[in-house]
């Protein structure tokens, strides 16, 4: 599948909302009940907080055949070249097809001077850390999250970019 990778326009809100919602229910399945996942959802992908983001950090959407069908969502870059990588989601459909491949790539490739990519994933989520594991990425750490009174295990990664 080829997919084209954009920064992300106020006009994809909606259709980012939809990505976060059904890549977070088929991804934390099992690990996150879904009322907190619903509150989490709620809450961080508001209209509010989705404009928020648009002019605090740079989103990327990856769009196939005209709708998003994935996106990364990057902190500003530090002075020393470091970066948040806060949210790399897929619908189902898209994992495995070169869309996680794409965002992460326009990202190394247009954030200015980053050095560092660091991200957060839960240790149960095996999709995530096969994917970060086959682009790099490297264990950093692990620690207990206190996720809306669910306890997760975080794990840290970073990808050195060159």
């Amino acid at each position: 599948m080829t997919y084209t990778v954009r920064k992300m326009k106020d006009n994809d809100i909606a259709q980012v909302q939809y990505v976060a919602k059904v890549s977070w229910n088929a991804t934390y399945e099992g690990i996150i009940p879904l009322s907190i996942q619903a509150n989490f959802l709620k809450l961080a992908y508001s209209d509010e907080m989705m404009k928020r983001r648009l002019e605090t950090s740079t989103i990327f959407v990856a769009e196939f055949d005209g709708k998003v069908a994935g996106f990364a969502n990057y902190s500003p870059v530090s002075e020393d070249g470091k970066v948040e990588l806060g949210a790399i989601y897929l619908i189902p459909d898209h994992q495995g097809k070169g869309a996680g491949t794409a965002l992460l790539k326009k990202g190394i490739d247009e954030l200015e001077g980053v050095r560092e990519i660091f991200i957060n994933v839960e240790k149960d989520n095996e999709i995530g850390k096969t994917f970060y594991d086959a682009k790099g990425f490297e264990f950093v750490s692990e620690f207990d999250d206190d996720f809306d009174g669910h306890i997760l295990k975080t794990i840290r990664m970073v990808l050195q970019v060159k």
